[in-house]
């Protein structure tokens, strides 16, 4: 079954402001990244993905289904979690996806059930019955997620849900939205403006520029690997990159990764016995390969 497919789909606000154009796409389910700069279009093709805006021209089916046709029957299947905050105040993060549970169709028990379920799966479950005005920006996004999963959809469409989080929120976000689309079976598309983000828990890549479709593909057939090794280590990168200098292995610094050239396979040997020296817990061990945005980056002009 495709996910969600396209075919020359158009929308212009007053006939004037086109947000997408012509765009025909197709994607399989798994976790996929929809991305593009502010203003690309992206949420205009989520809204229409939900049958909240009807296209201009062109089709469009969700899960085998038309939403310009029949929204409900898609949104009984999709949950969505909005990139802007429309969160009651006064509520507690129980009672509002409770009642969402139950305006998705769900019996008020089912319903009851179901939102402790999913607040405890997002890390909310002890702080379920505080109000959620008093809760912080990373545990609203959790609301959000929250609620869309609570009705157990196909398809979540998330837009942008690493909206103000800070470095270590936005890690756990990612980490949250990858164990739900790998051990919950859903499908996720991610909607997104940072393409780091969605190269790190993503399968497929939707790029739009302007409305229009850049490229679609897996992330791993975008992508090739280089001759350098990428280590990472859940603690003591500092430790582990003067050892390997020790050795006579070249060390890069990337963030939380050390990138070390790939001589031959001995290579992999010399860092293992660093690792295991030292005793530290070894995250990563692999080649590196190129990233997505390096496919999108300015090229130089060419002096042939």
């Amino acid at each position: 079954m495709t996910l969600i497919a396209t075919e020359s789909l158009t929308k212009t606000y007053g006939g004037r402001v086109t947000a997408l154009a012509d765009l025909t796409v197709a994607v399989e389910p798994g976790i996929i990244g929809l991305v593009g700069a502010n203003g690309a279009g992206k949420s205009t093709l989520i809204k229409i993905l939900l049958g909240l805006l009807p296209p201009t021209s062109g089709r469009v089916s969700v899960l085998d289904l038309d939403p310009t046709t029949d929204p409900a029957a898609v949104r009984a299947r999709v949950g969505y979690m909005p990139e802007h905050e429309a969160l009651p105040p006064d509520l507690s993060a129980a009672e509002l996806v409770t009642h969402l549970g139950r305006m998705s169709g769900l019996p008020r028990t089912v319903a009851r059930e179901r939102a402790s379920e999913t607040l405890r799966h997002v890390g909310l479950y002890e702080e379920r019955y505080r109000p959620v005005g008093g809760y912080s920006t990373g545990m609203k996004q959790r609301v959000k997620l929250a609620q869309a999963l609570v009705h157990d959809p196909d398809l979540l469409l998330l837009d942008e849900p690493t909206n103000g989080l800070d470095p270590a929120g936005r890690d756990a976000m990612l980490a949250l939205v990858h164990r739900i689309g790998t051990e919950f079976g859903i499908s996720v598309l991610v909607c997104s403006h940072l393409l780091g983000e969605v190269e790190r828990i993503c399968d497929t890549l939707v790029a739009i520029d302007g409305g229009r479709l850049l490229r679609a593909d897996r992330i791993d057939a975008m992508t090739s690997a280089t001759d350098l090794l990428a280590v990472e280590v859940s603690e003591g990168t500092d430790q582990l990159a003067g050892r390997l200098a020790a050795l006579d292995l070249p060390v890069t610094r990337d963030g939380r990764m050390l990138l070390v050239p790939l001589a031959d396979e001995r290579t992999y040997d010399l860092i293992l016995g660093a690792v295991a020296e030292l005793d530290l817990p070894l995250h990563r061990l692999d080649q590196r390969r190129h990233r997505v945005a390096e496919l999108f980056a300015p090229r130089e002009p060419s002096n042939a």
